[in-house]
């Protein structure tokens, strides 16, 4: 797949399946993310990929979070089951620090830009991958069971696997419609 039809046609896979990527697939994966736009250098991201014993990990974290909410018995339960939406999860960490030239923000968007580039890494090579985040990568339970600093932020989960049905083309958007000239 060359770049322009890459750029153009990307989409997220939402119903994905075994297998998880192999070791060189996910190795792409992590390259790539770790190629993307770093002012100064501060690669400003963790990845925590969790599999096979892994996922089991994170449905623990995840369902304890729930339950120090007050949850009820079907959030808990949905809590549960998130992490096996996919064989693999990677949780993307915005780990940041201050610097004179390099805003808190901009660590965080380069963490973004980093899941953005893996979830593109994985299409390029025909595996599926859907960025999500919700309540838990907001949750100061799942910071402190992952082992994050107080000021580590979770920039979203990367289900990763394959795909269980080929999703039909998005129609293409015209960017012209956000975009104005000064």
């Amino acid at each position: 797949m060359d770049a322009t039809q890459l750029l153009l046609t990307r989409q997220s896979t939402p119903r994905l399946v075994a297998p998880a990527p192999t070791a060189e697939q996910l190795t792409f994966l992590l390259d790539a993310a770790a190629r993307v736009p770093d002012h100064g250098a501060l690669t400003p991201w963790e990845f925590i990929i969790a599999v096979d014993d892994g996922l089991a990990k994170l449905a623990d974290i995840f369902v304890a979070a729930a339950k120090a909410q007050g949850a009820d018995e079907a959030m808990i339960t949905k809590a549960g089951n998130m992490p096996y939406r996919a064989p693999m999860v990677i949780t993307v960490v915005a780990k940041t620090q201050q610097h004179d030239k390099v805003p808190v923000l901009e660590q965080h968007i380069a963490a973004g830009c980093a899941t953005m580039a893996m979830q593109q890494a994985a299409f390029a090579l025909g595996i599926g991958a859907v960025w999500r985040s919700g309540d838990f990568a907001f949750n100061a339970d799942v910071n402190a069971a992952l082992g994050l600093a107080a000021d580590d932020q979770i920039v979203g989960f990367l289900y990763v696997g394959t795909p269980a049905v080929v999703a039909p083309t998005k129609p293409l958007k015209s960017g012209q419609q956000f975009a104005r000239y000064l």
